[in-house]
């Protein structure tokens, strides 16, 4: 009867710490914060290959950590960016126009990667929505980062941009 009452015991707690160890994981990619919008659920995106990065965005030598994460009061797509210094969460997305780009989610980001500190770059589109040479664009529309920024990019589609900061506000740099 003792040993029956035991292992009943030590069922319970094995079956108690499972319990705590699918919790803790679920805590990892769920999560209440404040944004935009108020409280809101957010949770890590699944739906993209690469879906972490890490740079240094605001030139204090200590890496912003990115994420595309997905809202689960909008349903819609964002990056949270957490900078290094623990001070600092932003979100852009999740159903708020980013940047005045037009777009409010960013599920069609097949690319989400870094861009370098010191890389050149241009809005190579026109008001018209015609793509543009390098040889088309002047030496002053070039932008030189000074930081790293975050590069999307439509994996099949051939559009997308970079998010910078500059002056403390994010830019967009067009990129096709």
């Amino acid at each position: 009867m003792k040993i029956r009452i035991l292992v009943i015991i030590v069922l319970v707690f094995i079956s108690c710490k499972k319990e705590i160890e699918n919790q803790s994981k679920i805590a990892k990619t769920t999560k209440k914060e404040t944004t935009d919008k108020g409280i809101d659920t957010i949770t890590i995106s699944n739906k993209h290959k690469i879906n972490k990065i890490l740079c240094d965005l605001d030139g204090d030598k200590l890496n912003e950590t990115v994420e595309i994460v997905r809202s689960t009061k909008s349903g819609k797509s964002g990056l949270r960016i957490i900078f290094g210094n623990g001070n600092r969460i932003d979100y852009l997305g999740m159903g708020n126009n980013i940047l005045e780009q037009g777009f409010d989610e960013i599920d069609w980001a097949g690319i989400f990667e870094k861009a370098p500190k010191n890389g050149i770059y241009w809005n190579n589109v026109n008001d018209d929505g015609e793509i543009l040479t390098e040889g088309e664009i002047k030496e002053t529309d070039k932008i030189k980062l000074l930081n790293d920024g975050i590069f999307l990019h439509a994996e099949e589609s051939c559009g997308g941009g970079i998010i910078y900061l500059k002056d403390g506000k994010y830019k967009w740099i067009q990129q096709e």
